[in-house]
């Protein structure tokens, strides 16, 4: 404990000193304007040089087309000199600051004079910076990241400052009310209200990872602690080019825990392969692209050891062990296709198919393990398909970056659920098994409009998203079944939501501005087979503002202050409102809430960043309040021992916390990034109403906590084609909701080598190296009293080889 006690004062004394930030790529800036001359008419063929301010030095050029029209591509950041000079006209001369809010900024006109010098200073919005950055997000390629190279997204995140990963969950700042993005939707693929399947995305398939903690009103209102979008690979070369690439590994390399006696042994030396494709075409106008991964992950999936404790002296010894096989196939193609160089049309679809089996035993037994009361053997088998079909359309005007968007998008999702149960008790052995089917219907239609300005650009568009998702459940009831068979039936989701946004940006020497509106209108139905015994039909609605500021004060070129303000919501998903109870603990049965409401959130952030020659560093203090926070609250019926874990909105809960990131260059061999992040996490005083499995009010007092997080990576520059990357990643404990989570430790390495002259890479690598992850719980409820272990599976040895041709 006193080791601990110094580990959390020197933590805590971190995160007031320093806050660290990695900062993303800024893209190259395009300049557009058009020439005339001073009686109004357009100026073909003007000669237009730019040069740096600082010492005149030739950065780019170009002469106007035959409209008067000019573009000025891939500038970097930073101040200059603009002259425009034509026969017989006097030259033009113009200081021109290119900043980094946006990738595309219009001068507007520009005028020759034969009689007259005309000076005018004109400010361009971008940022300079030494160190690559942009204002709204983080942005990540997964090429640098060898220690997580070859899993999937999931393990992929967890080497990503500012991310952490908790029972197969991603959390920003200590809560996982993250939305997940792909390619910029929301998509059944990685969840439209929630997280699905992130840990059986392979992270091949990807390009980049986008992290935005502050998102603008563009953006849907969910996610009260940020968006995380995943970019999908797409080439963009001429001809015929692709990617192909083998991983493999091994995991569970040893028993971290051995089982109770007399069940089904462990998963050990679990085998993982994921072959990959990716195939691109481009001809003139249009290009074809194309690409497919299959991943082979069996894993020890939970092996979770707990004691409960009940108020009238019943302890019970319990082992969850799950094996788990999982097969995910995935296939992407599309086509881009443009004419006359302003429109492009695109079409593309996915196909996902991900194939879960899942054999499991969960042991009773009494104190001191000297009798076994009980024995639940389950099998589930279960299949997720998932396929997607996109048509964007997008028309440039003249000036660059001067746009129009517009697509729809449908997404169906079948979720086909298997169980199979073995209820083995002292006198009788039970079977029991129960099929849910689940099929979800998402149509999305958006248009946007983006509008590149003097100072900045404005922003402005349309969706509405229609969701239908039809759900049924069927009990087959063996001897003496534990199963309530009077709750099956069917469910239907139904959910419409219209949304306008308008976002202006701003971006002058000395501030930056973004402010933005979205109004959105939602409307909720869930309709309850009325043969019910508990639940009824219920739903919501409501049309509500989500603004959002960012203002940021410069300093000077490397120091600047922001303010970030929003306002956002996390919508209750399907699952969350489910009212069919889920078996998978024989004695902890989870089932949802059609009552459930929306949690709205409001959110300040103030920060500041420096940059340096060789690095960075950003320090902010955040604080989030969310009110109606939706949680899960665990109670125990009269007369029994099942924990019955119920959907509720837990009235008020807050995280105010200070987050920094760094990186630093000290040599061209050594690259180093750490995060660290502290905050108090506060769930106020509530009571609530719990109508399953019978009425029983639930109370608590107010809880909160001191808790953060650290994680490191270093990258060791061995030579020109050889790198090496190790991260450390440290989660002090923290609440959950009537508990607390234990603190958790891991360490990853890996080694990646350019080979084939820059053709191939070769990577070798493992995750939590010390094999030292294990998620330990404590839970209190209303009569009992909860301690669990997971040592689940953690420690993964991969390697790999992929070759570009």
């Amino acid at each position: 404990m006193k080791k601990w006690s110094f580990v959390k004062h020197l933590m805590l004394s971190m995160f007031v000193l320093l806050q660290l930030a990695l900062w993303a790529q800024v893209p190259k800036v395009s300049l557009s304007g058009q020439v005339k001359s001073s009686d109004g008419n357009a100026m073909p063929y003007v000669n237009l040089v730019l040069k740096q301010e600082k010492d005149s030095a030739f950065t780019s050029g170009t002469i106007s087309g035959t409209d008067g029209r000019f573009v000025l591509s891939g500038i970097t950041p930073g101040r200059y000199q603009l002259q425009a000079s034509f026969s017989g006209y006097q030259m033009l001369t113009q200081a021109i600051f290119v900043g980094s809010l946006t990738e595309f900024l219009d001068l507007g006109q520009l005028t020759l004079s034969p009689d007259a010098k005309i000076m005018q200073d004109v400010v361009v919005n971008s940022r300079t910076t030494s160190v690559p950055a942009t204002i709204d997000r983080k942005v990540y390629g997964l090429n640098n990241l060898s220690a997580q190279s070859g899993g999937s997204i999931l393990q992929a995140l967890q080497g990503l400052p500012g991310v952490t990963v908790e029972n197969g969950r991603v959390q920003l700042r200590g809560s996982d009310r993250v939305a997940i993005l792909a390619d910029g939707r929301q998509t059944a693929l990685t969840g439209f209200d929630n997280q699905e399947s992130l840990d059986n995305i392979p992270a091949s398939a990807i390009e980049r990872i986008e992290i935005i903690n502050n998102p603008s009103a563009k953006y849907d209102a969910n996610g009260n602690a940020g968006i995380i979008n995943i970019i999908f690979k797409k080439s963009k070369q001429e001809g015929f080019n692709g990617k192909a690439g083998l991983s493999t590994g091994l995991g569970a390399l040893w028993e971290k825990r051995s089982n109770f006696p007399g069940i089904r042994p462990q998963f050990r030396g679990t085998p993982k392969l994921n072959p990959s494709l990716s195939l691109n075409y481009r001809k003139g106008t249009t290009n074809l692209f194309a690409g497919g991964d299959v991943l082979y992950n069996p894993t020890l999936n939970k092996n979770e050891f707990a004691t409960r404790t009940y108020d009238n002296g019943d302890v019970i010894e319990q082992q969850t062990k799950r094996n788990r096989r999982t097969t995910v196939t995935t296939a992407r193609a599309g086509v881009d296709h443009s004419w006359k160089s302003i429109n492009q049309v695109t079409i593309s679809g996915l196909f996902s198919r991900e194939k879960i089996l899942d054999d499991g035993d969960e042991p009773f037994f009494n104190k001191g393990l000297s009798q076994r009361l009980r024995l639940w053997q389950f099998l589930e088998d279960e299949v997720k398909t998932t396929a997607t079909a996109t048509s964007t359309f997008q028309h440039k005007f003249s000036q660059p970056g001067h746009v129009f968007n517009a697509g729809v998008n449908y997404t169906f999702h079948r979720e086909d659920e298997r169980y199979f149960f073995t209820n083995i008790m002292p006198s009788y052995t039970g079977r029991d098994s129960f099929k849910l089917l689940s099929d979800e219907h998402v149509v999305d239609l958006t248009a946007d409009y983006i509008k590149p300005l003097r100072y900045g650009r404005l922003e402005t568009g349309l969706k509405y998203r229609w969701r239908y998702i039809p759900t049924n459940m069927q009990f087959q009831p063996g001897l003496n079944s534990p199963l309530d068979v009077s709750a099956g039936g069917w469910a239907n989701y139904h959910e419409g939501i219209p949304a306008i946004y308008g976002n202006y940006i701003i971006d002058n020497q000395k501030y930056e501005l973004e402010a933005g509106l979205r109004l959105e209108g939602v409307q909720v139905r869930y309709d309850v087979d009325p043969n019910n015994n508990v639940f009824k039909s219920d739903g919501y609605n409501y049309v509500q503002p989500f603004p959002n500021l960012r203002a940021v004060y410069k300093i000077n070129d490397r120091q600047k202050f922001a303010l970030f303000l929003s306002r956002r919501v996390d919508r209750p998903n399907e699952f969350d409102l489910r009212v069919f109870p889920k078996y998978d603990d024989a004695e902890i049965v989870k089932i949802g809430n059609p009552a459930l409401r929306p949690q709205f959130t409001n959110s300040i952030e103030l920060g500041y960043r420096t940059t340096f020659d060789n690095g960075s560093l950003y320090t902010s203090a955040y604080h989030r309040a969310s009110q109606g926070t939706i949680t899960r609250i665990n109670v125990v019926a009269p007369g029994s021992n099942i924990i019955y874990a119920l959907m509720q909105n837990a009235g008020n809960s807050s995280v105010s916390g200070l987050e920094l990131i760094w990186q630093h260059r000290p040599s061209k061999k050594l690259t180093y990034n750490i995060n660290l992040n502290g905050y108090r996490n506060q769930i106020d005083a509530f009571i609530v109403l719990n109508q399953y499995p019978v009425e029983q009010n639930f109370s608590t007092a107010t809880e909160r906590i001191f808790s953060g997080n650290l994680k490191a990576n270093t990258f060791v520059h061995l030579n020109a084609t050889t790198d090496i990357q190790v991260t450390v990643v440290y989660l002090a404990p923290d609440l959950i909701p009537q508990g607390k989570i234990g603190q958790r430790f891991s360490l990853d390495a890996g080694l990646k080598k350019v080979v084939q002259k820059g053709r191939g890479d070769f990577f070798v690598n493992a995750t939590d190296l010390l094999n030292t992850m294990q998620i330990k719980r404590e839970l209190k409820g209303n009569g009992f009293t909860l301690i669990s272990t997971d040592y689940y599976e953690t420690q993964v040895v991969r390697a790999g080889y992929s070759i570009k041709f």
